[in-house]
């Protein structure tokens, strides 16, 4: 429990922190905005306006958190995986449909006003109301945004709901993530959930180091070989291994990919709008720079996912998270010295849930757990020990 609710503060303090960097820097400008990128010593300084002008959230780059009297708000990295959530924990069956997935979408978010949507996500939304039915809502010839960044940000708690089984995971996680991605996209969403599920599992490792970089080497082998999302997750651990500084492997992986577009990497002249920065290729690679580099710190990880530049908030988020569960809840709270909200408005966001939207970490970790105990009896052919508070999961070869 207070692993599954380190995951949900973890995460909001990451979302919220690499909200005040999102779209601030993605090398190439558009209209003079967005040029060039942060280092680390623009940590603690003046946050720069974004692509769309300034967000107001904080003047100055540095972490943000809602202190033990305020309320988390949702933001579309945590949105769609509360409404999973729900979806998984009210369903007949652990398998959903496309017609369930549909409905909760169309019966959460909203039609007509600021939705928190954008890209494919938008787009998946949009066919739906017109009676498309996921996995089409991803068809490239209906959804040109199929290779964007959303699935990476809504389906990585599927990895969470299947402890130490990635391949059971990504079944859970296969209708979900291709509501919105196919190919690339798809992989690096499933890339982040084999993470999550790996992140149960007991291992030799004596640091989270250690740990952090296994998993990523783990999660690296469901990417194909010749992908543009393998070719830059191996680009970024040999700038890793080479100890080049975070700043210039990220400033190397924007030349080689967004410059030169090596290894098929086309996004940045396909995507007119902002020259491919919601693109789930680039943000991929900026999130293994800070996932490498953060070695397994959860600060230094939220960090530089905030200063490397383009989607900030979605790296940043992800990582966050999946460090929140690792360490638990309490010693997120240890770490950053604080006592933290444990409130969550999911109707800053969405609509349609009960309580007016008003929920709480632990309540939210209460549904993953049940969700977890449901996944362990009929997926893995498990157990649960009530008198250990312990799953009991048949080992594999994985483990």
């Amino acid at each position: 429990m207070n692993k599954l609710e380190g995951f949900w503060l973890g995460q909001c303090i990451a979302n919220w922190t690499g909200l005040i960097t999102e779209m601030d820097k993605i090398g190439i400008p558009i209209d003079g905005k967005g040029g060039g990128f942060y280092t680390r010593e623009d940590w603690g300084k003046p946050d720069q306006p974004n692509l769309w002008g300034s967000n107001e959230l904080s003047k100055t780059i540095n972490y943000i958190y809602a202190e033990k009297d305020s309320i988390w708000g949702a933001d579309d990295d945590t949105d769609i995986e509360y409404i999973y959530q729900e979806l998984l924990l009210n369903s007949p069956s652990l398998d959903l449909t496309g017609e369930q997935i549909r409905n909760a979408w169309i019966n959460h978010i909203h039609l007509d006003e600021e939705n928190f949507l954008w890209v494919s996500n938008q787009k998946a939304f949009d066919l739906m109301n017109n009676g498309v039915i996921p996995p089409e809502t991803s068809n490239p010839d209906l959804n040109p945004h199929y290779e964007m960044i959303d699935a990476q940000l809504t389906t990585e708690i599927f990895g969470f709901f299947a402890p130490t089984k990635p391949e059971i995971a990504m079944a859970l996680g296969y209708l979900p993530v291709r509501t919105t991605a196919r190919d690339n996209a798809a992989w690096i969403s499933e890339f982040n959930i084999i993470m999550y599920s790996l992140a149960s599992m007991k291992t030799e490792h004596k640091t989270r180091k250690e740990k952090v970089i296994w998993m990523a080497k783990q999660a690296r082998l469901h990417l194909p070989n010749d992908s543009y999302s393998a070719k830059m997750f191996d680009f970024v651990l040999e700038q890793y291994n080479q100890n080049i500084l975070w700043e210039d492997a990220r400033n190397a992986l924007h030349e080689k990919y967004q410059i030169r577009q090596e290894d098929g990497y086309h996004w940045a002249t396909t995507d007119k709008s902002c020259n491919g920065c919601f693109a789930a290729g680039i943000n991929f690679g900026a999130s293994i720079i800070s996932l490498l580099y953060g070695e397994g710190d959860i600060k230094e990880t939220i960090k530089i996912g905030a200063l490397a530049g383009w989607d900030s908030d979605n790296p940043t988020a992800t990582w966050g998270g999946l460090l929140g569960f690792m360490l638990g809840k309490n010693e997120v709270e240890k770490i950053f010295d604080k006592e933290l909200s444990s409130s969550f408005n999911i109707h800053r966001t969405r609509k349609g849930f009960p309580n007016q939207g008003i929920d709480n970490f632990e309540n939210m970790a209460l549904k993953g757990q049940l969700i977890v105990d449901r996944v362990v009896q009929e997926k893995m052919g498990g157990k649960i020990d009530h008198q250990n508070d312990i799953w009991l999961i048949p080992n594999t070869e994985n483990e």
